[in-house]
């Protein structure tokens, strides 16, 4: 049987500021090390920085578990994807800048994720119909705007420039650079769609419409997703990522449709 999955990880409760040095220690006992390897992830810690263009002091703002996902992702590619950091962003629930790069282009998208919105100093529309996969993570700071009605209001972006958070999820996951599956998804799992799912004004191709309906009604492996008609192993791991960033997805470990890496056949 093949290694389980890398455990999803959870906000943590406290959410004050630590230090640096607080940042490191508590971020190596999550990796699992002890008190005394926390040099070691100060010097991860480090490349990261110098690789992300960002120094310790705008990283220590991070939650523990939030740089401990981005980290993740900085291990196991020399380039993060969008749709991590934004995965990482969501599912911490901590507002993020993400500096991009495409065709000789630049911006910084500022992600807030409890309001469900995004700021983007460009028009939504043209941003997502821009090649999507060929975006280019820069680097990830904390945000430094805050959302429409905050009391901050010197930080306050033009209100023009807000947008909601739900097309942009989507169309990174359908269209982006990744084809595979979050790891949060990855290994034995079951999956089916919230009955409260709500995709309106969401593009949705017919075939993934006739599956998102079917994920409705049952649970069902990633193999039998991307055996459904017209959408195949990439589409049904894009549409898996794009249901899961829409807080919209079911997933269990425990249920019997629940295979080996979600391909192996359930009967």
């Amino acid at each position: 049987m093949n290694s389980p999955p890398f455990p999803s990880t959870l906000p943590t409760p406290d959410p004050v500021p630590v230090r640096p040095v607080d940042l490191s220690r508590a971020a190596a006992q999550a990796l699992g090390g002890a008190p005394d390897g926390a040099s070691a992830f100060d010097s991860s810690l480090s490349d990261f920085s110098s690789h992300s263009g960002t120094d310790l002091s705008a990283l220590s703002s991070f939650s523990p578990s939030l740089m401990q996902d981005l980290m993740r992702f900085e291990r196991l590619s020399d380039q993060r994807e969008l749709i991590e950091v934004l995965a990482a962003c969501v599912r911490h629930t901590q507002a993020v800048a993400v500096r991009l790069a495409w065709d000789g282009h630049e911006l910084t998208l500022t992600v807030f994720p409890q309001q469900r919105l995004v700021h983007c100093p460009m028009a939504m529309d043209q941003f997502l119909s821009t090649e999507l996969a060929a975006l280019r993570v820069l680097r990830v700071l904390p945000a430094a705007l805050r959302p429409p009605g905050d009391l901050a209001l010197a930080r306050v972006g033009n209100p023009a420039f807000y947008a909601p958070l739900a097309p942009l999820l989507w169309a990174v996951a359908l269209r982006g650079a990744r084809s595979e599956l979050l790891p949060e998804l990855s290994g034995p799992a079951a999956f089916r769609v919230a009955p409260a799912l709500h995709l309106g004004g969401l593009s949705l191709p017919a075939a993934m419409e006739d599956c998102i309906n079917w994920l409705r009604q049952r649970s069902v492996n990633a193999r039998e997703v991307a055996d459904w008609h017209g959408i195949g192993r990439e589409r049904a791991s894009r549409l898996l990522n794009a249901l899961y960033l829409q807080s919209g997805l079911i997933v269990s470990r425990t249920h019997p449709a629940a295979t080996n890496e979600g391909w192996g056949g359930y009967r």
